[in-house]
C-alpha cells in the first residue's frame, strides 16, 4: 500500500500545476467584456471633451477679464501716486517720550515740546530758500498700523483713510495745538494731549501725524509726517508709573520692583526710607542693611535691578560738610564722601591708611544718622580753600565703598563711640 502511494504521488503532483497554467489563460468572456469596457471609456471621453473646453475657454476668459479689471484699477492710483510725489515732507524732529497717558502733555525724547520741520525728501535739510510763505498744518490721530510693512510712501487718500477720530459721544481724541503754522520751515507744539486710550481699535496702537492743510497749499505736495506707533494708557496708570530716570526727591515706590503700598515699599517706610535719596544714602553707607531690610522676598535678581535704577539719578552738584575733630567731610546728596579736608589740605580716600579709613567709616555713618545737622558746602568753605579745591579733578576722588573696610580692625558702636585724642589717627 505505501509502494502504490509512492507511485501515485508524482500524478497528483502535476496536477495543480497544469490546473494553474489554465487559470492564468484568461477566458473568451473575459476578453469580450473587456473590450467592451475599453469601447465604453473611449466613448464617454469622447463626449466629455466639448463639455471640458467649454469649462476652460470660460475660466481663462474669465480670468483675463478680472485681469484687466485689476490693471484698470491701479492704474489710476499709480497715476495719482506719482502725480503726488513730492521733493519735501514733513517730520517730527525727535521722538515721542513714552509712555504716554491720557490728559498728560506730549513731549519729545527730551522732555521738550515737539517740533515739526519740512526737509528736503533726497538731503534731509530744510528747505528755507523754497519755502516762501508760513504753512498751515494740522496734527491728526493716525491708526498704529497705518502704513503696512515696510511702506516708506503713501497717498494723500490713504493717509486720509487712516486717520482715527474719537468714538462715539467723547471728546475730540487730540487736543491742544492741533493746528500750527511752520515758519521758516519749522513750528513747535508745545501744548498736545490724548483724551482717550488706544485699547479700543483693533491695533491698539496709535501714531501722531501731520499734514499740509488740504487746500492751503497751492505747490507740489508735501509728504505728511508721522511717529512711531506707540500705546496710549488711562491717566490712573500714571500715578503709579515708574521715572527714568528717578529725582532725589521721587517717593522711594517709583524705583523699580518697589510697588506703591507694596511689602517692600511698607518695609522701607517703616525704617523712615521714603526716597529715592534715602535708599541711594543708606546705599553708599551700609548696602548690607538696606539689603537685610528688603528681606529674601526680593531676589538678587530684582535687587540688581532696583539698585541700578536708582544709579541712574542724578545726585546734583549739591555738597555738604561734616565737620570733626581730626578733618572734615565733604558729601554729596546721596551720602558718597568727595572730599577729606584736613589743616587746610584736601586728602583723597586712597590716599588714607587702614586706621585712618576705618575713622572716616564712622565719621561717616554719624553723618548719615544726622544728615539734617550737616553743614551747607558753600558756608563752610572760604575763599582760599575753594580756589585750591578748583584745581582738583572730580574724577580723581572716587567713592569709597565703605562696605569694604575691614571694620573689625577698630571695634566700635555707634552709639556710645567716642575717640579719645590720643587714640585720633592723625592725618
Amino acid at each position: 500500500m505505501a509502494a502504490k502511494r509512492l507511485r501515485d504521488d508524482p500524478d497528483k503532483e502535476s496536477e495543480p500545476s497544469e490546473e494553474k497554467q489554465m487559470r492564468r489563460l484568461p477566458s473568451f468572456s473575459t476578453v469580450i467584456k473587456e473590450a467592451m469596457m475599453a469601447k465604453s471609456l473611449n466613448n464617454f471621453f469622447f463626449a466629455l471633451e466639448p463639455l471640458l473646453r467649454r469649462v476652460v475657454k470660460e475660466e481663462v476668459e474669465r480670468g483675463v477679464i478680472h485681469s484687466m479689471r485689476s490693471f484698470q484699477r491701479s492704474t489710476p492710483m499709480q497715476i495719482e501716486a506719482a502725480a503726488e510725489s513730492s521733493s519735501f515732507k514733513l517730520t517730527f524732529n525727535k521722538q515721542l517720550s513714552l509712555p504716554i497717558f491720557t490728559g498728560s502733555k506730549i513731549d519729545d525724547i527730551e522732555s521738550k515740546p515737539l517740533q515739526i520741520v519740512v526737509v528736503d525728501v533726497h538731503t534731509g535739510e530744510v528747505p528755507l530758500s523754497t519755502l516762501s510763505s508760513p504753512l498751515k498744518v494740522e496734527v491728526v490721530v493716525l491708526d498704529g498700523d497705518f502704513p503696512s510693512g515696510d511702506q516708506e510712501d503713501w497717498t494723500g487718500a490713504e493717509f486720509q483713510n487712516n486717520i482715527v477720530k474719537e468714538r462715539t459721544g467723547k471728546r475730540p481724541l487730540l487736543t491742544g495745538d492741533v493746528n500750527v503754522t511752520l515758519r521758516d520751515g519749522a513750528a513747535s507744539i508745545s501744548d498736545l494731549c490724548f483724551t482717550d486710550n488706544s485699547s479700543w481699535i483693533r491695533s491698539r496702537h496709535f501714531r501722531i501725524g501731520a499734514r499740509v492743510v488740504p487746500g492751503s497749499h497751492n505747490a507740489p505736495r508735501i509728504r505728511e509726517a508721522i511717529t512711531e506707533p506707540f500705546m496710549v494708557k488711562d491717566h490712573r496708570g500714571e500715578l503709579y508709573k515708574k521715572h527714568y530716570p528717578p529725582a532725589l526727591g521721587d517717593e522711594v515706590w517709583r524705583l523699580e520692583r518697589i510697588g506703591k503700598d507694596g511689602a517692600f515699599h511698607k518695609k522701607l517706610s517703616a525704617v523712615n526710607i521714603n526716597t529715592v535719596q534715602d535708599f541711594l544714602k543708606l546705599l553708599a553707607v551700609d548696602p548690607h542693611r538696606l539689603r537685610s531690610i528688603l528681606g529674601v522676598g526680593m531676589s538678587d535678581r530684582m535687587w540688581e535691578g532696583t539698585v541700578a535704577h536708582a544709579k541712574t539719578c542724578e545726585v546734583g552738584d549739591k555738597r555738604y560738610v561734616h565737620r570733626a575733630p581730626q578733618c572734615s567731610l565733604v558729601f554729596n546728596a546721596v551720602c558718597e564722601v568727595v572730599e577729606i579736608i584736613s589743616d587746610d589740605m584736601t586728602l583723597t580716600l586712597q590716599s588714607l591708611s587702614k586706621p585712618q579709613r576705618a575713622y572716616v567709616n564712622l565719621l561717616v555713618r554719624e553723618a548719615h544718622q544726622n544728615w539734617d545737622s550737616l553743614e551747607d558746602a558753600d558756608a563752610f568753605f572760604d575763599q582760599s580753600i575753594v580756589a585750591a579745591n578748583v584745581q582738583m579733578q572730580q574724577s580723581e576722588i572716587e567713592p569709597f565703598p565703605w562696605h569694604e573696610v575691614e571694620e573689625n580692625a577698630i571695634e566700635y558702636q555707634l552709639e556710645d563711640y567716642e575717640i579719645p585724642d590720643p587714640a585720633q589717627p592723625s592725618f
